[in-house]
Order: structure tokens, then C-alpha cells, then sequence
């Protein structure tokens, strides 16, 4: 089932998972391991995060060698894996960096002979050491474009009697600003051009502030998109997270989540009160008729277990 039906044929918001492909030589037991333990509360969907080829430099008979590799692999094959364990929506994750858009067709050709029904589209971090192809997009607008082409029937090269994919897409979209963009407004036209060229709902970039995303969907909506927007929450296990979690995400935390967990006295204080924060955030969603939350289950279930036992019957 396609998100957007998902969603309107729910009477409560929707709940879905996000999970990390293993590492190179990593099980994927360990996602099923984790999603066993929440399969019980009924998401709607799973998405599956996709990571960029990177450069590496390693030494090998005395010489170094310039190597090219993906960290965390099989984006496709874990989708596959899960859909085919648990009968449920997976939403994998394609992304720009590192593919070209002959790359991406056969990527989604596989997807559609798989019978997946959704894609997320990113453009993907770039950092200097992030593998670059020629011919890759640089914008997720690209894409977007590019799946929307293909729910016509129009491939890369013109074909006679194409069948047509039928694609549901999801792009994301920042309450606090994609790092790059000049200023919010800015932001928020480039996420205009996506939802115009074919995006169907939105997944946000993780906040920790109600208020985020309660003026982020009224200056989306004042802009005429009207699609959903799910919201991405991201659990903070402990007061370490809090200093991470904004270097890696460019996102801000609340002076009274700071000040909260400098008077916590232990690991187990800090926990405790990185659920109830996650909890009483998720409640002020419900409370404004969110569509959806979308959970990062960071490879573990236990405090998202935790978190939903308390909000249970609420999704």
C-alpha cells in the first residue's frame, strides 16, 4: 500500500520505523532481531536508509591504496528481506550521491519488479570524501523528476510500449533548514519544486521542539503544498546524544532538555529522562493531528519499546 492511502484510510496518525543497514560483515539478524521486538505496535511502513560510496585510503604491501566502498550496503536486499519477513510496507531509500541516473533506473527497475510500492528520495551528504560520478544528480528534485518520468512509462532511453512503475514518493523536508540553504524560504521553494515534479508526502528532518514543526507545516502550507508530513523523531538515549545528535544533524535542542539532563546523576537518570522527553514530544504531535510519526530505531528497540508501550492505542 502506498503511504499517502495508508494515511488517509487511517483514523489515527500512522506509525513507521527507520532502520541502518548493518556495517560491511554486519548481520542482518540484528534489524530483525530489533523489529521482532516492535512489530507488535503495528507500523505502517519500514524505511531502509541508503548510504553514498566513500573514498578510503588503505595501506596494503607498503603502499597506499585509494579504494572505493560503501560502508553500509544492501539497501535493496535488506527492503526485500524485511517486506518479505514481516508482509509490511518498506520504504527503501534512494539517493543521488555517488549514482547517475542509468545507476538509479536499474536500481528502481529492481525495486518495481520487487513490487514495492514507495521510494524516500535524498540527494545525499557530500563530504570530500564522498565518490562522485559523472552524471550524478544534484538535487533530489532531479529524481524526483526522473521516478515521475518513469511512472509514465518514459525511461532513460525512449522505449516502445514501456510498462510504467507506480511509484509513491516521499521526499524530506527541514523545520529547521537544510544546512546548505541560504535561509528557510529558500529552502522551502526547493521543496515546492519536488512536491510540483511528483513528491507525495514529506518525512522532516528530526527536531526536538514541538514548535519546529508546527511552523514548518504552516509555512509549507502557506506556500500551497498540501501534501502530509510525517514527523521524524529520533529517541535522545543520554546527555552525550545531546552534543552529537546536532553535529551530525544540524539540528538545534532546547535549552530545557539541556538543562534537564545537567541535573540527571546517572546513565540509567539520563535514560529515564530521554524517554519521557520522546513521549511528551510525541503526545504535543498527537495533540496537533500529526499524520504520522516516523521513529529512527538507531539498530536498537529497547527504548522505542519503551516509548510506545506508554503511547499505546494511540497509533
Amino acid at each position: 500500500m502506498k503511504v499517502v492511502e495508508a494515511i488517509k484510510q487511517s483514523k489515527n496518525p500512522i506509525l513507521s520505523f527507520e532502520v541502518i543497514p548493518p556495517k560491511v560483515g554486519g548481520n542482518i539478524n540484528n534489524i530483525f532481531e530489533v523489529l521482532d521486538d516492535l512489530i507488535e505496535f503495528s507500523p505502517r511502513f519500514i524505511n531502509v536508509t541508503k548510504h553514498a560510496n566513500e573514498i578510503e585510503f588503505m595501506e596494503k604491501e607498503g603502499k597506499i591504496e585509494k579504494i572505493i566502498r560503501n560502508k553500509r550496503p544492501g539497501t535493496v536486499g535488506i527492503s526485500a528481506a524485511i517486506k518479505n519477513r514481516y508482509k509490511i510496507e518498506v520504504v527503501p531509500h534512494l539517493l543521488c550521491v555517488g549514482y547517475n541516473k542509468y545507476q538509479l533506473e536499474d536500481i528502481l527497475i529492481d525495486l518495481n519488479y520487487l513490487e514495492f510500492e514507495n521510494v524516500f528520495v535524498i540527494r545525499g551528504d557530500k563530504n570530500r570524501y564522498t565518490w562522485k560520478v559523472e552524471g550524478e544528480y544534484e538535487h533530489a528534485s532531479d529524481l524526483v523528476r526522473q521516478i515521475s518520468e518513469l511512472n509514465q512509462g518514459n525511461y532513460t532511453c525512449p522505449l516502445k510500449k514501456a510498462f510504467p512503475t507506480n511509484f509513491c514518493i516521499g521526499v524530506a523536508g527541514y523545520p529547521e533548514k537544510h544546512v546548505e540553504s541560504p535561509n528557510l524560504r529558500k529552502d522551502l521553494e526547493y521543496l515546492k519544486l519536488k512536491v510540483e515534479l511528483g513528491a507525495e508526502f514529506i518525512i522532516t528532518q528530526m527536531f526536538f521542539d514541538v514548535e519546529y514543526y508546527k511552523n514548518f507545516v504552516k509555512r509549507v502550507r502557506e506556500i500551497g503544498i498540501d501534501i502530509p508530513i510525517i514527523a521524524w523523531i529520533k529517541p535522545i538515549e543520554s546527555k552525550k546524544s545531546l552534543y552529537t545528535i546536532p553535529k551530525n544533524f544540524f539540528v538545534n535542542i532546547p535549552q530545557k532538555v539541556i538543562q534537564d539532563f545537567d541535573e540527571a546523576r546517572s546513565e540509567q537518570d539520563e535514560y529515564k529522562l530521554g524517554i519521557k522527553y520522546t513521549i511528551n514530544l510525541i503526545k504535543d504531535l498527537l495533540e496537533i493531528k500529526v499524520p504520522g510519526v516516523h521513529i529512527f530505531t538507531m539498530g536498537r528497540g529497547k527504548a522505542v519499546k519503551e516509548i510506545l508501550r506508554e503511547l499505546k492505542g494511540v497509533f
